[in-house]
């Protein structure tokens, strides 16, 4: 848990240093959106390992809702993000309110169309590959073409953690709300269509074959285990029984466990090979 925290706080502080840097010493839009693009990049290369690199509450919960994030770690998730952001907007300082020049509901639905789309490009990634610099590489440029289009009008923000730390340090809270509502939004919807279509659809093949698969191991091990067995037992000299003339009664028969049904299996199999062998040998 201290690894996960860790790497969730440095990770935010990063690219919230690295983007709103580029902010405050007034740098044109491309180069923010770059700045932002890149620092998602250099974390997720550098930390996915340890963390998932989440680096956004947004994400953290859609990844909750889904299964993919246990509930116990989402609080150390959320509390490392938003401290790793205000750290990091306590150290550039005051740099003015984030850029919003449309209107609240146009707002709204930009914020959630744009984490959406970057939710819907991370869980579309992931479940493609399992490279981190090709995970980074996407989700990096993802962010970077988001805010090149869209920061203009919001933003572009994606991500409560990185909207909360210098508002904070600003103290400027105006539209603070829309920018933890509208992520959230759009990562659970991102999240809730990509696990359906991804996962609960394949999810019969996938049982089918972990059934299968699941029973070839358990007749591997029987085998196992019969062969094993017969090694360590040394051969014994069957004693003569002596036929006597005695009452007989039946007997309840007890029920065979998965292992000597397996010997009694694995018996006739060898005794069917050993005729066959037989009748070929008198064909000839």
């Amino acid at each position: 848990m201290r690894k996960e925290f860790l790497s969730e706080f440095f990770g935010t502080f990063s690219m919230v240093f690295i983007g709103c840097l580029a902010i405050k010493m007034d740098y044109s839009g491309p180069v923010v959106s770059f700045a932002f693009g890149f620092a998602v990049f250099l974390v997720i290369l550098l930390s996915r390992r340890f963390s998932g690199a989440h680096i956004n509450p947004a994400v953290s919960i859609a990844f909750t809702v889904t299964g993919h994030l246990e509930r116990r770690l989402l609080p150390v998730y959320v509390v490392a993000q938003l401290g790793g952001g205000f750290c990091a907007a306590l150290i550039i300082g005051e740099y003015g309110a984030t850029e919003f020049s449309t209107s609240y509901r146009s707002g709204m639905i930009i914020e959630v169309i744009i984490t959406f789309l970057l939710m819907f490009g991370i869980y579309l990634t992931i479940w493609q590959t399992d490279s981190d610099a090709f995970v980074a590489m996407s989700v990096g440029s993802i962010v970077g073409l988001l805010a090149f289009y869209f920061g203009q009008y919001t933003g572009a923000s994606m991500n409560p953690a990185r909207t909360f730390g210098p508002a904070v340090v600003s103290g400027f809270w105006e539209l603070h709300w829309l920018y933890w509502v509208a992520p959230i939004i759009g990562g659970i919807i991102a999240g809730v269509i990509m696990n359906y279509v991804f996962v609960n659809k394949a999810e019969p093949k996938t049982k089918n074959v972990s059934r299968s698969t699941s029973k070839s191991q358990q007749l591997e091990q029987y085998e196992k285990q019969y062969l094993s067995r017969l090694e360590k037992e040394p051969a014994k000299e069957e004693p003569k029984k002596v036929l006597r003339p005695r009452k007989t009664r039946a007997r309840k028969s007890k029920p065979q466990s998965d292992l000597e049904k397996y010997e009694k299996r694995y018996l006739d199999r060898l005794e069917k090979q050993a005729q066959e062998k037989v009748d070929s040998i008198d064909e000839e």
